[in-house]
């Protein structure tokens, strides 16, 4: 509990929104699930445990900088503008 607090500023700013840190990470996180997933699949499809690790590698660092771009996009497009009422939900 004494490290909640300075570890949370870590993943939300001043504001409440998730951090570019955060969504890093969960980009990070995912994509070794889904990583694991193709080289699986790569796998049962060529046969070849090298050729499914070098599917498996080429594209984690494609859809990390996706996933990443998409997290960030949600985010903005997600959230009230500066100019606009927060809607308040009773």
């Amino acid at each position: 509990m004494i490290l909640d607090q300075p570890i949370k500023k870590w993943f939300v700013d001043h504001t409440g929104k998730d951090s570019n840190f955060k969504s890093f990470l969960k980009s990070v996180s995912w994509r070794m699930v889904g990583t694991m997933d193709t080289i699986v699949i790569s796998y049962f499809i060529t046969g070849q445990i090298k050729m499914a690790v070098s599917i498996g590698s080429i594209e984690v660092i494609s859809k990390i900088l996706l996933y990443y771009l998409h997290e960030r996009a949600w985010e903005k497009a997600t959230n009230p503008k500066k100019h606009e009422p927060e809607e308040k939900f009773a």
